[in-house]
């Protein structure tokens, strides 16, 4: 069986992203937002980042009194609406709510479209989700060790 490998310098960039949010986090601008804000899902409605999305851009919109707005732009693993961010105007106004693949993707795509780093400044954390390994319910595996 074929395993996954994640490089080393994946595993090492996704946390170091992570951590530094709080050292990103500012306080906003007088009068921001003045027009509608853009949150980019880089992924299709109807999933959990997608329903995140929409819960803060409700609680944003109702606390600001300005619309945010839910973009759903998929694809290429989140790189599509990561890219669509990247190079939108560095104004606040466009936001892109992304999973970790988005870190990740830059130790698996040879080029890419930005620069995780460089082109980015977390702002929060916004949710934790677990990950399941699931089997067929045939298979006699409780838990990880079952063989």
């Amino acid at each position: 069986m074929n395993y996954l490998r994640i490089p080393r310098l994946a595993l090492c960039v996704a946390p170091l992203f992570a951590a530094s949010v709080p050292l990103h986090a500012q306080s906003p601008g007088a009068g921001f937002p003045s027009k509608p804000v853009r949150i980019i899902v880089p992924w299709p409605a109807g999933g959990g980042t997608d329903f995140a999305a929409r819960v803060i851009a409700q609680k944003m919109s109702e606390r600001t009194g300005q619309s945010f707005i839910v973009d759903n732009r998929a694809g290429a693993a989140g790189n599509i609406g990561a890219e669509a961010v990247a190079k939108a105007a560095p104004d606040g106004y466009t936001m892109l709510l992304a999973i970790t693949s988005v870190s990740i993707n830059p130790a698996l795509v040879a080029r890419m479209p930005f620069d995780i780093v460089k082109d980015f400044a977390p702002v929060t954390l916004v949710a934790r989700a677990p990950m399941v390994l699931a089997v067929h319910p045939v298979l006699p595996a409780s838990n990880a060790r079952a063989n």
